[in-house]
């Protein structure tokens, strides 16, 4: 028992640690966002911080994975409700670029992300995540004869890395939500260049 309370303790101050960084990171942005900042807002010391994590850098980690793993499960939220699969990925698809006009989220995953992990390093992360989602709901809708045929990984990959550009197209906006529109209306466009006649 004092073994899993040691346990429990040990994962609510990591939880408090990278709830913390996430709203610093996201306002304030990675560089100017200290270890010491991060410790105090989540009320813990800097020792603590250091016992829980490398650095910052290690601490940026964990707070994007954290925005990777509730992207993901927002994406299948939104496949679930879908009434089929293609509409499912169309959803999904307006979904994540939505996402990106978040304040936080564009910060942390589309601006600071490359800069702090590297780009290998991100896509590596988001290749467990979003990506996997988005593979997941091609494949659903080419079993679903929704998609022409082709190789699906690839071609997520594809759109995909198309995806992550209009992320950083709304990220550098000066007004996201006005751009939104027009981004989501050429993601449409892209996705439907891979639907069989009937889908688009």
């Amino acid at each position: 028992m004092a073994r899993r309370s040691q346990a429990e303790r040990s994962d609510a101050t990591t939880g408090q640690l990278t709830t913390a960084a996430r709203r610093l990171f996201g306002t304030e942005g990675y560089a100017t966002t200290s270890i010491d900042a991060v410790a105090a807002a989540a009320g813990v010391t800097k020792g603590a911080a250091y016992h829980h994590f490398k650095g910052k850098a290690d601490l940026f980690r964990a707070v994007f994975v954290r925005e990777q793993e509730e992207v993901a499960a927002e994406l299948e939220r939104v496949a679930l409700a879908a009434p089929d699969s293609w509409t499912a990925l169309r959803h999904g698809v307006r979904a994540f670029l939505e996402r990106c006009t978040d304040p936080a989220f564009r910060q942390i995953v589309l601006l600071d992300g490359p800069a702090v992990l590297g780009w290998d390093g991100v896509r590596e992360i988001e290749y467990d995540h979003i990506l996997r989602v988005l593979t997941m709901g091609m494949r659903a809708a080419a079993a679903d004869g929704r998609l022409a045929d082709g190789d699906l990984p690839i071609r997520a990959q594809m759109i995909f890395g198309a995806l992550c550009e209009a992320g950083m197209l709304l990220a550098r906006s000066g007004d996201p939500a006005a751009a939104l529109l027009a981004v989501e209306a050429e993601a449409e466009d892209l996705l439907s260049a891979f639907a069989l006649a009937q889908t688009r």
